[in-house]
């Protein structure tokens, strides 16, 4: 059975970008997904209004305030359809349209500014580069990581990926309000059809054939027995 997916129309303002997003994501995601950034003084947990946004249109098409929200935004300011970014989940179809608010970036440091110059050189001047700072430490890492195999490269990109993948989603997880967890009956009905679905998984796969060893004797053939030698006494002539 095909579940169908609830897909909303938003659309972010003062910068004009907009598309489709599922029901399920909470606004902070859904500008990300856009190219927007709203940046969170509390890592998205829901402790600061850093991320507040204000809904100029389809503010009915959201999950109700969090006690976050209505810890740290004002009555006034919730009349005014203002919402935590990282707590307001879109949940009907229909279209949204959001307010952000754009910060002054303070400026770059000196590092900041060399790291942002030194990323834009091309490959072959970043190596030049880094040859000319005479490290022998350096110059050891940098032969290693050439000589490194292709192979063991990817493998070891892949693992990296997945391994942050997982932590990604972990993290997202536990980020969620307390008020968008899935209750423990609902983990505990997921649980158990995983479960289930595993002895199919492997009835699918297909057997191995078993092959049968012939047994070995235990016992070593018998030697034949040895045949003993008999001497032939010559009789002496009688006198």
């Amino acid at each position: 059975m095909e579940v169908e997916v609830v897909e909303v129309e938003v659309k972010f303002e003062p910068s004009g970008r907009h598309g489709v997003i599922p029901a399920g994501t909470y606004l902070i995601d859904a500008a990300a997904r856009l190219g927007i950034n709203i940046e969170t003084d509390c890592g998205r947990t829901g402790g600061c209004d850093s991320c507040a946004v204000k809904i100029t249109q389809g503010a009915h098409l959201l999950s109700e305030p969090t006690k976050a929200e209505l810890e740290h935004l004002s009555a006034q300011r919730r009349s005014k359809d203002e919402r935590l970014s990282c707590q307001a989940k879109i949940e009907k179809s229909g279209e949204i349209c959001v307010m952000t608010t754009e910060k002054v970036k303070p400026e770059a440091t000196p590092f900041e500014a060399f790291q942002k110059e030194f990323g834009d050189l091309p490959l072959n001047e970043k190596v030049k580069y880094l040859l000319q700072l005479e490290s022998v430490t350096l110059n050891e890492t940098f032969s290693y990581i050439l000589n490194l195999p292709y192979t063991i490269g990817e493998k070891i990109r892949d693992g990296l990926a997945e391994f942050g993948f997982k932590m990604e989603e972990a993290e997202r997880k536990a980020k969620r309000p307390t008020e968008h967890k899935p209750e423990p009956a609902e983990e505990a009905k997921a649980g158990t059809e995983a479960k289930a679905a595993e002895p199919k998984a492997k009835a699918a796969e297909p057997k191995a054939k078993k092959t049968t060893a012939k047994p070995k004797p235990t016992t070593a053939p018998k030697k034949p027995a040895a045949r003993k030698r008999t001497t032939k006494t010559e009789e002496k002539p009688k006198e």
